[in-house]
């Protein structure tokens, strides 16, 4: 359940290894379609939908039905539960996941769940105080927790395989310049969107740009070094032919550019959006100097910015190769592994 990127990730081991694998997720979202997808290859891989509300940080007054919403989920899981009888419950956190993580503790099955920032997100908290196992992207996030294990981020090793070779081909990108990619996640960044839009006419002159719109965010623009899509499936390639990607700092998305040695400039969602998590995902990427960074408020400094980290390629492209990350996808299923065993002792 939630972060659907590395629970994709993991599902190739999951079906190999256990006999069915449920995912849990919210009705008509993107999960589904995905989940349901790719169990087209996988005859194991089943999907369920519970009710799920997102917790309004604007506005207290629309979480009134958080409540309500809560107790219909927690129902229908118990309900879900006694039909399935899972041997292990694994969480990336998301508001769809508590309900299931509060079930299954009551109802003695184990769960192992997975903190990808730096700083334990609500759903998790609420989660891990009954959680066997609780796993990490970053060190420092388990790192006083008895329970704790830090696994790092679970990659696709398809993503960290791909040449990029197609990618040169599909847009028939100038090999004179560097390649720039801007994506604002799977629903894009209206800011970024925006901001980029304004000095496209400039940027296309100096690079190739790879933009990742977001559905229904298409910019009405046409250029030979311009390269618009509103998603694709053929990311791994993307971050592999640019020079350099400029993203929020959701923490899969970073990891995934830090583990394919990409350079990045990062845009965190304000405070106003979020609980900082993904701001203090920059900074700490900025001080291991493998990224630069720019708050959401300063996006009218956006293409002087790009500039200035193009100068500094170089030395992002050798503070990453220092760092050395390493895909957390065998370390994670191994703790989830672990937790199964131990129940059926």
């Amino acid at each position: 359940m939630g972060h659907i990127s590395p629970n994709i990730a993991l599902l190739p081991l999951l079906t190999k290894y256990y006999d069915e694998v449920h995912y849990i997720g919210s009705k008509n979202s993107l999960e589904e379609t995905k989940i349901k997808e790719f169990a087209k290859n996988y005859k194991n891989l089943y999907f369920h939908s519970i009710p799920a509300t997102k917790l309004n940080r604007t506005s207290w007054f629309k979480n009134f039905c958080l409540p309500f919403v809560l107790i219909k989920a927690m129902h229908q899981t118990k309900k879900l539960f006694k039909e399935i009888k899972p041997s292990i419950v694994f969480s990336k956190g998301g508001y769809v996941s508590v309900p299931v993580c509060l079930v299954a503790p009551r109802l003695g099955v184990p769960l192992v769940i997975h903190e990808s920032d730096l700083s334990m997100g609500l759903a998790n908290k609420i989660s891990s105080r009954k959680a066997t196992t609780i796993c990490s992207t970053f060190p420092e996030t388990t790192k006083n927790l008895k329970n704790g294990v830090f696994t790092g981020s679970p990659v696709s090793e398809k993503l960290i395989k791909t040449s990029g070779l197609e990618i040169v081909k599909k847009y028939n990108l100038n090999p004179n310049l560097k390649t720039i990619t801007i994506t604002g996640g799977s629903l894009g960044s209206t800011p970024i969107n925006s901001a980029i839009e304004k000095i496209l006419p400039s940027l296309v002159k100096k690079y190739n740009i790879i933009h990742l719109t977001g559905k229904g965010k298409k910019i009405k623009f046409s250029h030979i070094n311009y390269h618009q899509e509103e998603f694709s499936n053929e990311i791994g390639s993307i971050f592999k032919v640019s020079d350099l990607v400029i993203s929020r700092a959701g923490s899969n998305t970073i990891f995934e550019l830090a583990l394919l040695k990409t350079p990045m400039l990062l845009i965190p969602l304000s405070k106003k959006a979020s609980r900082g998590d993904q701001i203090e995902n920059a900074e700490y990427f900025k001080k291991l100097n493998i990224a630069e960074m720019l708050t959401e408020d300063k996006l009218s400094k956006l293409e002087e910015t790009i500039d200035l980290t193009v100068q500094k390629l170089g030395l992002l492209k050798s503070e990453l190769i220092k760092q050395n990350f390493s895909n957390g996808l065998d370390r994670l299923f191994l703790e989830i592994y672990k937790a199964t065993k131990k129940n059926k002792k």
